[in-house]
């Protein structure tokens, strides 16, 4: 048996969506920007998969720029926001559970003379509106903070965020990557001025993303070249891909209900049981407020790669940490920002569900952990010395992790 619970990392595409993208593989195969009328099928195609886009998240047609993927987007906004800004002022505030494309062009613009400020998250990794109120200056000119973290699955109060900003009009951008087709998202509700989105995330296709641009928003384009979306990313079109971004969305906006609550009984299923097979086990994330599909456990005592290897012998997929840190074999990010104890983070488990698991694969997942983790501890110097000792590794100087976890041990 196999189940593949690493849906944060890419999702399996739609039958449905690949059938839309294939006559744009094989016959209507014409540029876009073409002047002739293989060019203008693959042109009208486009801005059909535009429409279908923007539906999903309540957008104008015109507010939706293509890009290759959500990083590409996440660029975008912040370095062309920042840089469109610039005159206004040079400081941008971010959250430090960011996707690694928001905080790498927070990096960069800090190395062009811009400076960031990082607002702090709790121990579920949310970030609070008045933390982002002491944040921004006079000088601020660009806030972004994701939807929800697909790490420990925390959603973000982006509504509560967006009328402090709104306030002094401030633009906000969104990484809702995450979010966009599993959970019901919609640009004016939210009250955002940029959005970042993908379709390898809601069953479409790698290598397509978009980012919603408000109407009235300045932004410098950061790939010059051609005059392909409206002047603002150049280079050729990828229409079966932007074909198969446009299908997925439309599919998503139809069942995702159907699809949210599918994925909310598997992982509540998964969440409620693994703590009574496997003991000194801690839930990372907001116990509520989390995405449909998001499971995040740290296993003491063993690191999550040890679990990986022997989960992949059995056909079961899933990853520690964040897809960009999975095979960096160190702490994510993410767990350093929660204040994670360092050495309990080393045993963290990502399981991400999807429309397309089932509750075989669940229980699967759930006979062959507990004696992966058995075996692991039988090896292990850190285990062995808590049963003879009854003393666990003792958290680094500024963690919370005895007061944190105390009252989720469990035993067997």
């Amino acid at each position: 048996m196999q189940a593949y619970l690493d849906n944060h990392s890419c999702t399996k595409t739609d039958e449905r969506v690949f059938k839309e993208m294939m006559p744009f593989l094989t016959d209507n195969y014409g540029n876009a920007q073409s002047m002739h009328s293989l060019g203008a099928a693959s042109k009208d195609a486009i801005e059909r998969a535009r429409g279908q886009v923007a539906g999903l998240i309540g957008a104008g047609e015109k507010e939706i720029c293509f890009t290759a993927s959500g990083s590409e987007s996440n660029n975008l906004a912040i370095k062309g926001v920042a840089e469109g800004c610039k005159a206004k002022g040079r400081h941008i505030v971010i959250s430090p559970v960011e996707h690694f494309s928001v905080m790498y062009s927070a990096k960069r613009l800090s190395q062009a003379g811009f400076e960031v400020t990082y607002v702090p998250v709790d121990k579920y990794g949310m970030v609070s509106p008045d933390d982002i109120k002491s944040a921004i200056r006079q000088d601020t000119v660009l806030v972004s903070i994701q939807h929800a973290n697909p790490e420990i699955g925390t959603v973000q109060p982006i509504e509560e965020i967006s009328k402090v900003l709104r306030e002094r009009n401030i633009p906000f951008h969104t990484d809702a990557v995450a979010t966009a087709g599993v959970l019901p998202v919609d640009v004016a509700v939210l009250g955002v001025d940029l959005l970042t989105f993908s379709a390898s995330m809601i069953y479409g296709p790698k290598g397509v993303a978009a980012l919603y641009i408000r109407k009235g928003v300045r932004i410098v384009p950061q790939i010059d070249g051609g005059i392909q979306e409206n002047g603002r990313r150049a280079g050729t079109e990828n229409v079966p891909a932007i074909v198969g971004f446009g299908a997925a969305c439309e599919i998503a906006k139809q069942e995702m209900e159907k699809n949210r609550d599918a994925m909310l009984g598997l992982r509540n299923r998964t969440i409620d049981e693994l703590p009574k097979r496997i003991d000194h086990i801690y839930l990372n994330g907001h116990p509520e407020r989390r995405l449909p599909g998001n499971v995040n456990f740290s296993v003491e005592f063993i690191e999550g790669e040890g679990m990986l290897l022997y989960l992949d012998r059995k056909g079961i997929y899933i990853t520690s940490g964040s897809a960009c840190t999975s095979k960096a074999l160190k702490m994510s990010h993410v767990l350093s920002a929660i204040k994670l104890d360092p050495a309990v983070a080393q045993g963290s488990l990502l399981m991400t569900l999807s429309k397309y698991n089932t509750a075989e694969e669940v229980e699967y997942l759930l006979a062959e952990l507990p004696p992966i983790v058995r075996k692991l501890r039988g090896i292990s110097p850190l285990y062995n010395y808590f049963l003879k000792s009854g003393k666990r590794h003792v958290a680094g100087p500024g963690t919370d992790y005895e007061h944190q976890h105390e009252d989720e041990v469990t035993s067997e």
